[in-house]
Order: C-alpha cells, then structure tokens, then sequence
C-alpha cells in the first residue's frame, strides 16, 4: 500500500514539474522545477530497486547539469519580449513536434496492450549476483566483463582534458585578460605605478 501511494506521489509530482518546466514564465523557476522533477524521478528509481540510478540523477543531474543551468540562466541578460515573440513564431513547428510525439506515445501503448515483443530467453551471463544489491552487482559487471573499456574510457577522457589544458595554456602567448606572473615579479620598482597627489589646478606630468 505504501508502495503504491508513494509511485504515484512521485509520478504526479513528476509529471507536474514537467508541465510547470514548460509553462514557467521565468527562466530560473524553470530550472527550479527541472532540478523538482529530477528528484521525484530520483524516488520513483528508488522504487524499483535502481538505487545506484537515483544516486545518478541527484548527484549528477541536480548536482552539476541542473545548477549548471541555473547559473547560465541567472548569468544570462534574457529579453522577455524576444522570447516570448520566438515562442510564436515556432508555435506551429512545435504543434507538429508535439503531434508526432503524441502518435508515437499512442502506437506504443498500443503495442504494449497487445502483447509484448518475444525477445528470447536469458543466456544467464549477466545474471546478478545473489545476495548483492543493485549496485555491487552494477560494479562487478563493470570492472569483472568490461574492464578493459573502462580502463580505455577513462584513459580516452584523461588525453581528452590534458589536450584541452595543452590548447587553452600554450607557452609564449598571453592571451587578453591573463596575468603574466613572471614579469609582475621582475618588475622594477620604477616601472611601478606612482600615485601623485597634485594640488588643485596645478596637473601632473605624464
């Protein structure tokens, strides 16, 4: 019963978030209400067992993209009036998005209702581990069958970030706005700036 109370709590709170991420007027209350459903849609994972799916969400999704967004959002100067014209003038493609989705959503439920699709049986491999929880089973797949492409993964995203240190930090350019650290500290006391107190009408000397 508990169960049950609480998929349906957090499906309706969902799919509410959902519409108020569409019909917010303000762009911040839109993310607010994203990082809202990212929870809910956290607690329905919980539900069926995928805990380490719901850690995902939170941490991940709520955590850096979702805040992410917020500071973008905030950071942003956003004419309201331009938006606002933009959501007319796509009004129509956006008609015929949402028409399509519709189609696509009712062939499924319709599919689903007459049966489902006979996939085969179970080779049993990738059976889980009995007595393990949902996410030990997760990292024993990970790091026992398919260690070898998480080991070239992960190498393929450290070259990845060193090549994007290497092109944004090359030596001999200072780019716009970079303090040079080396010339500041052989800098000469004459080379400094002098603050001069001049009387009133008198000027100063460049």
């Amino acid at each position: 019963m508990i169960q049950a109370f609480a998929f349906y709590l957090f499906a309706a709170l969902v799919v509410l978030s959902a519409v108020f991420v569409i019909t917010a007027r303000n762009p911040v209350h839109s993310v607010l209400w994203l990082i809202l459903a990212f929870f809910n849609g956290a607690g329905l994972m919980v539900l069926v067992g995928a805990e380490f799916i719901a850690a995902l969400l939170v941490i991940v999704y709520v955590g850096a993209v979702a805040v992410l967004f917020l500071f973008v959002v905030m950071m942003l100067d956003i004419d309201f009036a331009e938006l606002r014209a933009g959501f007319v003038k796509n009004f129509p493609l956006g008609l015929l998005i949402a028409l399509v989705l519709l189609a696509e959503l009712t062939l499924g439920i319709g599919a689903w209702t007459l049966g489902g699709i006979d996939l085969g049986t179970a080779a049993g491999d990738a059976a889980p581990i009995i007595g393990a929880t949902n996410t030990a089973s997760l990292g024993a797949v990970l790091y026992r069958d398919y260690l070898f492409l998480f080991e070239a993964a992960g190498i393929i995203l450290l070259v990845a970030m060193v090549g994007a240190i290497v092109l944004t930090h090359r030596e001999g350019r200072a780019p716009r706005g970079q303090q040079n650290i080396s010339k500041q500290v052989s800098r000469r006391p004459d080379e400094a700036t002098v603050m001069r107190q001049p009387t009133v009408g008198e000027g100063i000397e460049l």
